[in-house]
């Protein structure tokens, strides 16, 4: 255990033990005495590292749930105008009320810089040629990171822009010549003063503050993991504890709410090298320290934690009762992925780079590996080239860069299963979805009428619900008619958005959306056909697995590569109470 961690295990005891919650309530207003509606105010536990957010309502008035005695960072937060910062010290049994008093800004390059990424990520599309090219940027060069935050939008000369397109290409952001050749003077001319002081600052438009809908939420966010960590994905466990995969140190992280205790554990490396099976990419960032590099996972039926480990080329279980990890080697495939329990409690996942399905079955052992269509000879070639370019670039200095204007990889990306048993998948590349016969082992794909079609979900219904990528739409497929829907996603300026993911509420079958690029949850009602947005209160949340908790809970993580680009330069694991049930100190609610 780390001494972090050590540290969170030992402050626990002592903060259960406060008999009664303590309450802390105010309002936000301007230096006019005028509320400042949906401003963002968040109480930090300084011992704790946790942070609890709540919007201001229309006349400005915000309270926070019940929360444990001890001292607090109050933050008030609100596009256009500057941060106010308290210090508060809570007692037990006792209400603090107290009123944050915003003045504006009126520096047009702050208020620029106060705007998420993707209003920048606009001013940079629309410097390159064509549709397809910034089809290609934004697919290519925003799924580790958000491209435009503050550490991103940085002028640089030719040399160290072609440095830094070897270092994205190492990391799988593979450009064509067209676009690489392109992007230096389209991003040099966005993010020159020139450009974006008249466009964001001095015809400055803060984002919308939440609706009715949103106004009563609840955010808690815990600090897990450290600067070189990348909190990729998320689950729920049905004991209420949250376990999040660290990709670039090879870490499980398990979190319990309701104590805030934080446990880490080593998964076994074994023999696997600094960058596993993939070690002539050269693994970056160069704190990364990833070995097997866990991906997603899951909760098997039998309460054990299933994870695909990308770079090593394994699978490992979890299980939380023994905290022992056992190890499958993926002999047959490249790179697995994404994973999803059926029914009969097997798991299957995606094999990203070989373009391939994978299943195991951990009651009978069997496991099974099929291979998915490639749409021409060349997506063929690539695919099967990637062995043998692997073991070449042992010997030989591999630059992946140079695969920019080749075939490209399919992609096998997000998996689902749907009611009738059926594995669906997302072809992120080849603007394709795919269903496998479990049974039978017949695939039929399916051409998308958008771009990059990634981690997909099923609805109680049977419909498919689709993220697309790099086109910023919400689609619905429906597979007994082959019908697709698409809805623009709500983020301005419209296109803006790139969603990692997405997942429905099968008790509901409300959609949630990650608002990858803009700082945002995005919530969409099918029956009405309306979005609701939760701006989340921390710059650079880029959010990738949403999941489900008790009471309605909508969890994720932010798992920004690098992490020092987030605000406060660590990951969190994220809660969103829709309803604002005020779980937000669970150890009281213990008490």
């Amino acid at each position: 255990m780390t001494t972090r961690a050590l540290l969170f295990v030992c402050l626990v005891p002592l903060l259960a033990r406060a008999e009664t919650p303590a309450h802390l309530a105010g309002r936000v207003t301007d230096d006019a005495g005028r509320p400042v509606v949906g401003a963002l105010v968040t109480a930090r536990h300084l011992a704790l590292a946790r942070e609890t957010t709540v919007y201001a309502d229309a006349d400005g008035r915000w309270a926070m749930p019940p929360l444990e005695p001890g001292r607090y960072h109050v933050r008030a937060r609100r596009p256009g105008f500057r941060d106010r910062t308290h210090v508060v010290d809570l007692a037990g049994a006792t209400l603090v009320s107290s009123v944050l008093v915003l003045e504006r800004e009126t520096d047009p390059r702050e208020l620029a810089w106060q705007l998420p990424a993707n209003r920048w990520l606009a001013l940079a599309v629309a410097h390159l040629p064509d549709d397809a090219a910034r089809e290609e940027f934004l697919r290519q060069c925003t799924f580790c990171h958000q491209q435009g935050s503050w550490a991103t939008r940085v002028q640089r000369d030719p040399e160290e822009w072609r440095k830094l397109f070897v270092l994205m290409a190492r990391m799988g952001g593979i450009l064509s010549t067209r676009v690489r050749s392109a992007l230096p003077e389209a991003l040099n001319a966005a993010y020159d003063e020139s450009s974006y002081v008249p466009a964001l600052g001095e015809h400055f438009a803060p984002p919308p503050p939440p609706d009715a809908v949103a106004a009563h939420a609840v955010i808690t966010e815990w600090e897990v993991g450290g600067t070189g960590s990348m909190q990729h994905d998320i689950t729920v466990h049905p004991d209420g504890r949250i376990y999040s995969a660290d990709t670039t140190q090879d870490k499980l992280y398990r979190l319990d709410p309701r104590t805030g205790e934080r446990r880490t554990f080593d998964i076994p490396r074994g023999d696997s090298p600094l960058g596993g099976v993939f070690t002539v990419m050269q693994p970056i960032p160069a704190n990364a320290d990833a070995h097997v590099a866990p991906h997603s996972l899951q909760v098997a039926p039998d309460g054990s934690i299933w994870i695909t480990l990308c770079l090593g080329n394994k699978i490992a279980r979890f299980d939380p009762r023994t905290e022992q990890f056992e190890i499958f080697l993926q002999e047959d495939g490249l790179y697995p992925h994404t994973l999803r329990f059926d029914a009969r409690g097997r798991a299957w996942y995606t094999l990203a780079v070989s373009n391939q399905v994978a299943m195991i079955d951990p009651q009978s052992g069997e496991r099974r590996t099929y291979r998915l269509p490639a749409r021409t000879w060349g997506e063929t070639f690539a695919v099967r080239a990637v062995p043998w370019l692997l073991w070449l670039g042992r010997w030989v200095p591999f630059n992946p860069e140079g695969g920019g204007d080749a075939p490209q990889l399919p992609i096998p990306y997000g998996i689902d299963i749907a009611p009738d048993g059926a594995v669906w998948v997302s072809q992120l590349n080849a603007r394709r979805i795919g269903r496998l016969d479990p049974e039978t082992g017949d695939i039929r794909l399916v051409d998308t009428p958008f771009a990059a079609p990634r981690r997909l979900r099923f609805d109680s219904q049977g419909h498919l619900w689709i993220p697309g990528f790099s086109s910023s739409v919400l689609a619905r497929f429906d597979p007994p008619t082959g019908a697709f829907r698409t809805w623009d996603l709500p983020t301005e300026p419209r296109g803006t958005e790139t969603p990692y993911a997405l997942n429905v509420d099968r008790r509901t079958d409300t959609v949630w959306i990650c608002g990858t690029q803009s700082d945002t949850l995005i919530r969409f009602e099918p029956a009405s056909e309306r979005f609701t947005v939760y701006p989340l209160p921390t710059r650079v949340t880029y959010t990738r697995e949403i999941e489900f908790g008790p009471g309605g809970a909508v969890w994720t993580s932010n798992s920004n590569l690098p992490a020092w680009q987030i605000e406060g330069a660590l990951p969190k694991v994220i809660r969103l109470e829709p309803d604002g049930t005020g779980a937000g100190s669970a150890t009281l609610a213990r008490n």
